[in-house]
């Protein structure tokens, strides 16, 4: 993992696309600005592990439990 230090407008660039700003830090809280194209999807950590644990449990769903529904 890489550890940076950054102040207030100051940014770091992600490959060719992905540009991370520093907005604001007031106390322990830090307000970032993401400029990713729009086909690189961008998440909260939390969303993101409900996106990966709903589509787990969609994939181990019964191939024919949809034909019950009848």
């Amino acid at each position: 993992m890489l550890t940076v230090t950054r102040k207030e407008g100051q940014s770091i660039v992600i490959g060719d696309g992905i540009r991370i700003t520093v907005k604001t830090i007031k106390g322990r809280q830090v307000r970032l600005a993401i400029d990713a194209p729009k086909e690189v999807p961008v998440y909260r950590e939390e969303i993101y592990q409900e996106i990966v644990s709903e589509n787990e449990r969609a994939a181990a769903a019964e191939p024919n439990a949809i034909d019950r529904l009848d």
